[in-house]
């Protein structure tokens, strides 16, 4: 058995023994993104679990218990999962670890992981470490190492996750068949896993093959496009993605019939690595760490563009800008020194969704949360300023937060988008029949030969 060993403030490390040894626990927030993110974790000799659990009360109240109600909604459910999770007598916590990541930075996540051990010590179980995933050194573990490799596997399986989930929220509210479009995205998910599980899948050209087959199967999928209203998600990161935290926001938008956009991913890990060019750029700094950055993401941005030039394929499909489209699109709007949870991404993300026609967007945030606020909420008045026509409703998240009364906002924003697009029917079908019959003597002269020539045709020949 591993040996418990602690650095010099006391904090217990995760040795290269436990590596071997220990089970890692992960919460979950994305289920597409985060099952291909532990199958590549795995490959790397990670003995790595993701909590699926649902039961979203039980987790709420071991929140409650362990985390203050004013901190943030994310950790209390973050911390509830993984409680939960340690008490459901299923783990030996002599053998068991705990995976969070740790952003850096003034957003209260950087303190999860300290509210986390906190928590462990409440309940009884210092024994259990906690292993910090971050790119700015804030904890160190001699049993987690970064490598190139590493990063540039887990960059591949986070492409993967935002292509499954473009894709299929694009098909899911026009399928033909009920389930098709997760049904294939299982399959997916099921055969890229097996294909980690070997190191394959994750190179750039095999990538490049998986992207554009990923697009030709979903562009098979039998669909009925009828005209629905589209709904954008931003937010906050943990709240605009996982289903705990938002209350399936998803399926409920889906269950109204609308169409739903989500952000991708990838957009907030280039988000995250370009603020260490903009800090240096800003605020100066070390040029090691603007090098490494800068390198990582030319990578990265690189692969985002062969992902979405796979989806360009098919015209059917709707395809976003990208990071650097995003960063445009917000210059004039918010500095790029407003870094803080989403930062400036979160003004860019709605800018991109109504600049591509999809007006109605739900702002996803945790109660309190005082960047998201700022970025998000505090930006709608500006942003409606340009753009009358977008419909911003800003939904507040936390355990004192009723399910009905977020619900009912939101179908009062979409009974508002329903009736704008009835009103733009009615408006081109009075202009359709209030507009006049143009007669070209041109074209007038034209059918009368074409009539000529038609009853010659029909003259038998003598």
């Amino acid at each position: 058995m591993a040996e418990l060993k602690y650095d010099k403030s006391g904090r217990l490390l995760f040795t290269k023994e436990m590596k071997q040894e220990y089970q890692i626990l992960m919460p979950q927030m994305l289920p597409i993104h985060f099952e291909l993110i532990k199958n590549v974790l795995r490959l790397h000799g990670y003995n790595v679990k993701l909590l699926t659990s649902t039961d979203s009360e039980a987790i709420r109240l071991q929140g409650l218990e362990n985390v203050h109600n004013d901190t943030c909604y994310p950790a209390l459910l973050v911390i509830g999962q993984m409680l939960d999770a340690l008490k459901s007598g299923e783990y030996d916590l002599d053998k068991t670890a705990l995976v969070i990541t740790q952003t850096g930075g003034g957003c209260r996540a950087s303190n999860y992981i300290h509210l986390l051990r906190k928590a462990l010590r409440r309940s009884g179980m210092e024994q259990v470490p906690v292993i910090s995933v971050n790119l700015s050194g804030l904890e160190k573990n001699p049993g987690f190492k970064w490598s190139f490799r590493l990063i540039r596997e887990l960059v591949a399986s986070a492409m993967y996750g935002d292509i499954l989930m473009l894709l299929r929220n694009q098909v899911r509210p026009y399928e033909v068949t009920e389930g098709d479009a997760q049904r294939l995205t299982n399959e997916w998910v099921l055969r890229l896993s097996e294909e980690f599980k070997n190191g394959r899948g994750l190179k750039q050209k095999e990538m490049v093959v998986h992207f554009n087959n990923i697009v030709k199967d979903f562009a098979k999928l039998p669909v009925n496009r009828t005209e629905k209203v589209k709904v954008g998600i931003v937010g906050e990161i943990y709240i605009k993605y996982s289903p705990l935290g938002n209350n399936n926001l998803e399926e409920f938008l889906l269950s109204e019939g609308a169409e739903v956009f989500v952000p991708g991913l990838m957009d907030f890990i280039i988000f995250k690595i370009d603020n260490r060019i903009e800090d240096y750029r800003l605020y100066g700094g070390k040029r090691p760490v603007r090098f490494f950055a800068s390198k990582l993401m030319k990578y990265v941005l690189h692969c985002q563009r062969l992902m979405l030039d796979a989806v360009r394929t098919e015209p059917s499909f709707y395809v976003p800008g990208g990071y650097e489209h995003l960063k445009a699109l917000v210059n004039g709007y918010i500095g790029y020194g407003a870094k803080m949870g989403e930062g400036w991404l979160l003004t860019a993300e709605m800018l991109e969704l109504i600049a591509d026609g999809v007006g109605n967007i739900v702002c996803a945030q945790p109660f309190g949360c005082l960047p998201n606020h700022v970025v998000g909420k505090g930006m709608v008045r500006s942003i409606k300023t340009k753009h009358p026509e977008a419909n911003i409703v800003a939904i507040d998240y936390d355990p004192g937060a009723t399910k009905v009364n977020q619900e009912n906002r939101i179908k009062l924003m979409l009974a508002v988008a329903r009736s704008k697009m009835e009103k733009e029917h009615a408006s081109m079908a009075e202009d359709w029949e209030n507009t006049p019959l143009v007669q070209d003597p041109h074209l007038s002269e034209l059918g009368e030969k074409a009539v000529q020539n038609r009853e010659q045709e029909k003259t038998p020949a003598l």
